[in-house]
């Protein structure tokens, strides 16, 4: 019997209308009703589709009778990067009988939705191939959550190499810093010995006023190397250590952003306008010194991002998931290409020694940790705003 033959229920019967008894009205209801797509294809060609469930209007936003009426439909809305895969596999089925995909789907409103799509092959009596059943279930919130874990692990692994790998780098470092500062005093003195002892002549010959400047000029940008090395070290500390700090049952988020920006005065001060738009918010339970340290990253983010003289807006709130702080600016923005890399680890666009790449990473671990999330609004030219999500499962009632 073919689906096709079925004259099926519109999707818009209210959920209240009474279930059919007879049989076959039965079965065409719970076709209509059931949450995944059923649909029919011919078993060649271009798989041209022959019946498809009218529930498709509620899960991809197209009636039955559009898909239908093009013979490409299925594979042109197939995402590009998942297209090639099912294409070159799709033949597989005449010889095992059945084949699963995940893949994304275009739907009516343009965004791609995850579908699990499972095709069975029916052949006649004769064992030639009749039709090709499948059904399609939206799993975008699953792939969300397994991105989401997969993210989670990767962080944790990172952590646990960014501990390993700031306590390996520390040493060296510290006695290098140690013996270049004992070198920089050497040399001074040295070079004062020369001075008093030798003729102008000599020191002429010698090039003794280059030597002596070169040489502070070779020391001190080692030093600062070394400082930039310690600015990455922390910031692996600092990302190995989320979680670490205590949870506190009752702090205050205003209070941590008003000590944050104290801290960071005599950066703003030359660079930006701070202006606070405070809603109210209810008592938080977290880890007060780790979001502080991610207001921390996002802030000089935005300081960063001005050239001259701009303006920085911290706002807070709540909504129906929790409560939210944003912060503005009117900044360089984030190129469209960069968008996506902004919270990867060691990912920056600054110029070479100007940023470790490691600040919003750490921002975005925090957050995470606390079950939270952060969104992001850029455009070039116009500034940038970061929210900081925190779901209200942590705010005391």
């Amino acid at each position: 019997m073919d689906f096709e033959d079925f004259d099926f229920i519109s999707s818009d019967t209210p959920a209240s209308s009474k279930a059919p008894a007879d049989p076959l009205q039965r079965l065409k209801y719970l076709v209509d009703n059931t949450p995944a797509i059923i649909y029919s294809t011919v078993p060649s060609g271009d798989f041209k589709m022959t019946f498809v469930s009218a529930n498709a209007l509620n899960v991809l936003g197209y009636r039955p009778e559009e898909m239908l009426a093009d013979p490409n439909f299925w594979f042109d809305h197939i995402h590009p990067d998942d297209a090639p895969q099912i294409f070159s596999s799709l033949a597989q089925i005449f010889s095992v009988g059945e084949r699963t995909y995940e893949y994304r789907f275009r739907a009516a409103d343009g965004r791609y939705l995850w579908m699990h799509d499972q095709l069975r092959l029916i052949r006649d009596a004769q064992g030639a191939p009749l039709e090709v059943i499948g059904s399609l279930t939206d799993i975008t919130d699953r792939k969300q959550m397994e991105e989401s874990l997969l993210q989670a692990q990767n962080m944790a692994s990172i952590g646990q190499l960014a501990a390993g790998v700031a306590h390996e780098i520390n040493n060296p470092v510290g006695f290098v810093t140690s013996n270049l500062g004992s070198l920089k005093s050497y040399a001074e003195t040295l070079f004062e010995l020369v001075e008093r002892s030798a003729s102008a002549e000599q020191l002429a010959q010698a090039d003794f006023a280059f030597l002596k400047e070169d040489t502070a000029a070779l020391v001190r940008e080692s030093l600062d190397g070394l400082r930039r090395v310690r600015d990455i070290v922390q910031a692996l500390k600092d990302f190995s250590a989320v979680g670490d700090s205590q949870w506190q049952q009752a702090a205050d988020l205003h209070q941590g952003l008003n000590s944050t920006l104290d801290a960071l005065a005599s950066q703003l001060r030359f660079k930006a306008r701070v202006e606070k738009h405070y809603g109210q918010l209810p008592l938080l339970a977290c880890q007060p010194a780790q979001l502080n340290q991610a207001f921390r990253n996002i802030l000089l983010n935005a300081v960063q991002a001005i050239a001259e003289q701009g303006i920085i807006r911290v706002i807070t709130g709540t909504d129906r998931d929790g409560v939210w702080v944003r912060i503005q600016d009117n900044g360089a923005g984030i190129a469209p290409q960069h968008l996506g890399r902004i919270f990867d680890p060691f990912f920056t666009t600054k110029p070479v020694g100007s940023g470790t790449g490691l600040g919003l990473y750490l921002a975005y671990g925090i957050v995470h940790k606390h079950g939270g999330r952060i969104a992001v609004i850029s455009e070039p030219g116009k500034g940038s705003a970061f929210t900081l999500h925190l779901p209200v499962s942590a705010a005391q009632k």
